[in-house]
């Protein structure tokens, strides 16, 4: 079976105390669910066109469970502290190379 990996970046944040109480849940939840954080940071260094933005790396045992911990309740109440506003984030799940 091939793993599953979800990367967030964080391109702004604007209201850390939301984004502090959605990591309270968030981590969590996506434990409960499966992941296993693999980065949680910001770059040590950054080349060609990069960013240096705050940068989460969660893997997973299948595409099937990273999607079902996204949609899980659990993340959902995390996302809903959270709010529209806090963070400026982009996050995709990509499968591994089998």
């Amino acid at each position: 079976m091939t793993k599953a990996y979800m990367i967030v970046t964080y391109r702004s944040i604007g209201n850390p105390e939301a984004l502090a109480a959605y990591a309270k849940l968030a981590g969590p939840a996506i434990q409960a669910a499966g992941g296993r954080f693999l980065v949680r940071g910001t770059p040590a260094k950054v080349y060609e066109a990069g960013l240096s933005q705050r940068t989460v790396v969660v893997e997973f045992a299948s595409l099937a469970q990273a999607i079902a911990a996204y949609e899980g309740p659990g993340y959902k109440e995390a996302l809903r502290v959270l709010g529209r506003n806090a963070a400026e984030r982009d996050m995709r799940i990509v499968e591994g190379v089998g």
